[in-house]
């Protein structure tokens, strides 16, 4: 199941100027005590496609990624937004 860890008051835009909100997301491994944390965004004003990071992060426990995602910047947030974008598009080329 995944949590909503964090969820940012400060809008990020792509090269296009789309803006979206962010929101750190974590889970626990199956089989395992470690957590892994990624990054959502959706588009500012609802709708469209919702991108979501490769995993950003991994913790001892859900504790220590709600702290990992408290601590985030914008210039990380943009930066996961981009790689938000390319995993989207490099996932549709190898599904081809």
């Amino acid at each position: 199941m995944n949590d909503l860890l964090h969820e940012f008051t400060t809008e990020v835009g792509d090269e296009d100027g789309h803006r979206y909100l962010a929101r750190a997301m974590g889970r626990q491994r199956k089989g395992a005590t470690v957590w892994e944390g990624w990054l959502e965004f959706s588009p500012r004003g609802g709708g469209g496609v919702v991108r979501k990071s490769p995993i950003e992060t991994t913790q001892p426990n859900r504790e220590a990624l709600v702290y990992w995602a408290s601590g985030l910047e914008r210039v990380y947030l943009e930066g996961a937004l981009e790689r938000a974008i390319t995993a989207r598009i490099e996932g549709r080329a190898r599904s081809k």
